[in-house]
């Protein structure tokens, strides 16, 4: 079996879950509080493709994925000069500005009808709505301005270190008095964390909650966050791990 890919279920039609192929099937591997991961991972290579509802591997040897089967999508570069050889993103557009605890405030924009979903996706604890354009080139350059006084980019690991705080109400604040939002949102993932999880890269334990493409699980009382993407490619063995692993202060 090998993890191709993984689901965040930020749109709430199904709750997250690892894609997982044998081979000649495809598998949802349900991330819901409580569920028990008991696997080892073995050798990581690329995830290979999906054709509709077929997975199509692939035995090269980089991972997540070969250059074969790595894909760009070229919007995520765009700051309003488009870069397709047709513009076809007319549709309202959302211009948002999403917290990460404790004070990480990041502008991003995203279709309208699917902005909270796109948040979740990224895992904000908090986030304001902006702005509504008529398309996405303004969308992208209204983004480049506001990200020259606040980032555009978080990185996986800086979200890991900071799971188990709340954003600073008072910074979120002053960042706000900038704008005048159309709306604000607060999100809840359905765990607190007493102490920052442990950066681990492994698919054993009892399921805390997923926050954004985090995957946080529990073992032998310390917590692990794993990225979702990272474990994409690798195959696994029935079993749970027994490879060390570094446990948190909160456990001696």
């Amino acid at each position: 079996m090998q993890i191709v890919g993984y689901e965040t279920g930020a749109s709430g039609d199904e709750p997250p879950a690892l894609l997982v192929s044998d081979g000649d099937s495809l598998s949802r591997e349900t991330l819901e509080r409580g569920t028990e991961l008991e696997y080892t991972l073995g050798e990581r290579h690329c995830a290979g493709t999906f054709d509709g509802s077929t997975h199509i591997p692939c035995s090269r040897p980089d991972a997540p994925y070969c250059d074969v089967h790595t894909s760009t999508w070229v919007c995520a570069r765009c700051t309003g000069t488009c870069l397709k050889d047709e513009m076809d993103c007319f549709e309202d557009h959302a211009i948002y500005l999403a917290a990460f605890a404790p004070a990480i405030f990041k502008v991003g924009v995203t279709r309208e009808w699917r902005l909270e979903t796109r948040l979740r996706e990224q895992g904000a604890d908090r986030a304001a709505h902006l702005a509504t354009v008529k398309d996405g080139r303004i969308a992208r350059e209204r983004e480049a301005e506001i990200a020259e006084t606040f980032t555009d980019r978080v990185r996986v690991p800086a979200k890991i270190r900071t799971l188990n705080r709340t954003v600073d109400g008072t910074a979120w604040q002053d960042a706000l008095s900038r704008f005048d939002p159309l709306e604000t949102f607060e999100f809840d993932y359905g765990f607190e964390l007493e102490s920052a999880p442990v950066h681990e890269t492994l698919a054993s334990g009892t399921v805390l909650g997923t926050q954004g493409r985090v995957l946080v699980l529990e073992r032998a009382g310390t917590a692990y966050a794993t990225d979702m993407r990272d474990l994409v490619g690798y195959e696994l063995e029935a079993g749970t791990t027994d490879r060390s692993l570094q446990a948190s202060l909160g456990t001696f």
